[in-house]
């Protein structure tokens, strides 16, 4: 079993960055693959970025490559996202979600253990 809270969230203007932390309790983090999801208004939940269980595999959605950054630290049972050069349309809740696979980074349904999100608004 996996708790997992997000922090970070909050209103930039485009641009600007947010860093984005999420803190697993629980046991055996470093075993889980770790990713973040959001989800605008109306839209359905989208896969951001991914990490392996050892941090030394990465995976990023084309609409974020080179912007974002998945990070971890298996010591303090946390997973980051900093968030560079922010657009409008990155504003949606953010959520951390871990899993342990198999199959792809980029499916929901790969993780079972999900935060309860954390709001961005990247105004213009």
């Amino acid at each position: 079993q996996v708790q997992l809270v997000e922090s970070g969230g909050g209103l930039v203007q485009a641009g600007g960055s947010l860093r984005l932390s999420c803190t697993a309790s629980g046991r055996a983090f470093s075993s889980y693959r770790m990713g973040w999801f959001r989800q605008a208004p109306g839209k359905e939940r989208e896969f951001v970025a991914g990490i392996s269980w050892s941090g030394g595999s990465t995976y990023y959605a084309d609409s974020v490559k080179g912007r974002f950054t998945i990070s971890r630290d298996n010591a303090k049972n946390t997973v980051s996202l900093q968030m560079n050069s922010l657009k409008p349309e990155d504003t949606a809740v953010y959520f951390c979600a871990a899993g342990q696979g198999p199959g792809p980074y980029y499916t929901a349904k790969n993780y079972g253990y999900w935060g309860q999100g954390t709001q961005v608004t990247v105004s213009s």
